[in-house]
């Protein structure tokens, strides 16, 4: 209005005459001036509008994309309005509601933030609180709240009417970072307190960290700091820089003696190089883990010389136990173990192999001696077998099948547990039936001796008589010679005299021969001889000693030749003494000699007999005619040797001797050695 004025008044004072049309003019023109003003003001504001909607639409957006909730706090009213987000009540909820959400421990806190806000001029609070979810008002459900407060002042004053705030539930992401730093401080604890030495390096080999082990084997000044290792590169240490690539690491496992005299280490350690990668690929860390191994080499070298003394003891223990096993063969006995409480018993072959196991019922039953007193003692075992004890008798093998009588040794000391009870015994058994048979032999080999003591005597005598009589014979017979004149008379006495003399040729060849078999100098020389030839010439001669014509001299030769290879002198010294013997005790009837081929166990040889009808031999005597000094008549002449001589001479060529023979009826002498029949006729 005031421009319509001054145009107004310029126009009425210079064209008073213009001044309808000018004002009419100016009407039009500040109309339509008004009309685009409002029509720019409008758009304007629309403009405004739009920017300011979309701003809301953007600040909406932002809030929605950050999941934060937006909260008025109304001094005023004293209550707190949700302006976006779910955490609240749609209709908000009055300060004291609130108050009761918050962590009591944490209320105190929150206040003093929200007064700093509204009477201190803080321009932006952000702190933290513990919030209940729950607005049942049954179990609580605490999480974490993230807020940022801000004031918002009444319109041209600087007191505060509104606080907004931005809360953000960040109880997941607490969790997480809780659950972070657990598991950190675990494996922190796990790195620091682990049995391997653990240290971090970069990838260019400079110390980041190392736990306690890794500090103690490399003898750290301090948990925090280690002045040599800070300063010294790994790939300046050894054995690193012998082994390690530094510009292609790879994983590796080395054990290596380390030595590094600036920390007086001279240890053995068993190492590992593992290099830690970032998600480009690149070495990001080298974990070098480390373990002090010198105690188990040493316990490895000590358990390695630990083995060889072991397998040198157990091949000891081997061939003791061999030995062991060998010595109670050879002596036929074994170790036994009783167990009370069970009734049984094991008898071992050395010391841990079980050859038997048996109860006590069925031990009792292979003694033969004293069997109801044994039964007895094993019915109640804890009452007799309290001491050591010693027991020998006669049983039934126990160790294999057969009937024979057995003496076994038995020896027995009392097992007894840690408290001192009785558990069972310990000891062993022998047969000694070897030695029983032995010591029996012995016996009769000491009578022997005592009868052959007196057996010498009597030969000793005989030999005086022996010798002397033919000796006075031919001494006599000799004295009467150069006295006699005819010569019938002077031939018998010279026949006396040479019988005598053959007879004492022969007792001497007797004892010669009987002084051989004792110095084991008879010496039998075999040489190829027609058997059959032999024979006849031998019989010959032996016809000649049957003087009685009541008895008949037979000879028994089935073969006209027959060549072996054999010492016919000694068989023939053999025949004699038979026949020689045959004829001292046959005076009727006949003395047959004969021989033939006859085999035996597989081995061909040569049998002789001289059978007789004369007096026999009783038998209880048959047993000791081929021993030395033995003469079943006293009464006739004979020194006792000839049978001995024989066997010896037998046995001498691996051959048998022995004599069938009845009372009143006679007996047959017979012989066989083994030949090489080499050829024969039979007649």
């Amino acid at each position: 209005m005031t421009v319509l004025r001054i145009i107004y008044n310029v126009l009425a004072f210079k064209m008073p005459q213009l001044l309808p049309l000018i004002l009419i003019v100016g009407i039009v023109a500040i109309f339509i001036i008004v009309l685009i003003s409002n029509r720019m003001i409008l758009l304007r504001v629309r403009r405004r509008m739009e920017k300011a909607k979309t701003v809301t639409q953007m600040m909406d957006q932002a809030v929605a994309i950050t999941s934060n909730d937006i909260v008025r706090y109304d001094l005023r009213d004293q209550y707190i309005y949700r302006l976006y987000g779910t955490m609240f009540p749609e209709n908000g909820i009055d300060l004291e509601d609130w108050k009761s959400h918050v962590h009591p421990d944490d209320l105190e806190e929150t206040l003093e933030w929200f007064r700093q806000v509204i009477y201190c001029g803080l321009k932006r609070a952000e702190f933290y609180y513990r919030w209940n979810f729950d607005f049942t008002g049954q179990n609580p459900r605490w999480g974490y709240l993230h807020n940022v407060s801000v004031p918002e002042y009444q319109p041209g004053t600087r007191y505060v009417s509104n606080v907004i705030s931005t809360i953000k539930d960040e109880s997941k992401l607490r969790q997480d970072e809780q659950e972070v730093n657990r598991l950190a401080r675990c494996y922190k604890l796990i790195f620091e307190h682990s049995i391997i030495g653990l240290s971090f390096y970069t990838p260019d080999g400079w110390l980041l960290d190392s736990n306690q082990m890794m500090r103690e084997i490399c003898h750290f000044d301090s948990d925090e700091f280690d002045e040599f290792f800070s300063k010294t590169n790994l790939f300046d240490q050894s054995p690193f820089r012998e082994i390690v690539d530094k510009d292609n690491i790879e994983e590796l496992w080395f054990c290596h003696l380390s030595i590094v005299p600036e920390r007086d280490i001279y240890d053995y350690l068993e190492t590992r190089v593992h290099p830690i990668y970032d998600e480009k690929g690149q070495i990001a860390y080298l974990a070098i883990a480390t373990r002090n191994v010198s105690e188990e080499r040493q316990m490895y070298q000590q358990a390695k010389l630990n083995d060889i003394e072991i397998q040198k003891a157990n091949e000891r223990i081997r061939a003791y136990e061999e030995e062991l096993t060998f010595m109670m063969e050879a002596c036929e006995m074994r170790a036994w173990r009783s167990s009370f409480a069970d009734g049984t018993i094991q008898f071992f072959k050395g010391l841990s192999t079980v050859e038997r196991e048996i109860t006590f019922e069925q031990l009792a039953e292979y003694f033969l001696d004293d069997k109801e007193t044994i039964s007895e003692h094993f019915a109640r075992p804890q009452d007799f077998y309290t001491t050591s004890m010693s027991y020998m008798g006669r049983t039934r093998p126990i160790f294999h099948d057969g009937d024979e009588v057995q003496w076994n040794q038995i020896n027995s000391i009392p097992l007894h547990d840690k408290e001192g009870n009785l558990i069972g015994g310990f000891g062993l058994i022998r047969n000694i039936s070897s030695l029983m048979r032995k010591q029996e032999l012995l016996k009769q080999e000491t009578e022997r001796a005592n009868d052959s003591g007196r057996l010498k005597s009597v030969f000793l005598a005989n030999m005086t008589h022996e010798i002397r009589t033919p000796l006075n014979a031919i001494v006599g017979f000799s004295d009467l010679l150069q006295a006699i004149e005819g010569p019938e008379e002077k031939k018998e006495m010279i026949r006396i005299i040479h019988n005598n003399c053959d007879m004492l040729l022969r007792l001497i060849n007797d004892i010669l021969v009987l002084s051989n078999v004792d110095a084991n100098a008879m010496q039998i020389i075999p040489k190829q001889v027609d058997i059959a030839r032999n024979f006849d010439d031998l019989c010959q001669s032996l016809s000649q000693r049957v003087q009685e014509p009541t008895v008949e001299f037979q000879k028994d030769n089935p073969y006209c030749m027959l060549l072996t290879s054999l010492d016919s002198a000694r068989l023939d010294q053999v025949v004699t003494n038979f026949v020689t013997n045959a004829v001292k005790y046959t005076h009727q009837g006949h003395i047959r000699v004969g021989y033939r081929i006859e085999e035996r166990q597989g081995h061909q040889g040569l049998y002789a007999y001289c059978e007789d009808t004369g007096s026999g031999i009783p038998q209880d005597q048959k047993g000791r005619i081929f021993e030395r000094f033995v003469k079943l008549n006293d009464y006739i002449q004979g020194t006792g040797l000839g049978l001995s001589i024989c066997k010896a001479i037998i046995e001498k060529c691996d051959g048998q001797i022995g004599v069938d023979s009845e009372v009143g009826k006679g007996s047959t002498f017979w012989f066989w050695i083994p030949a090489d029949i080499q050829e024969y006729q039979e007649n």
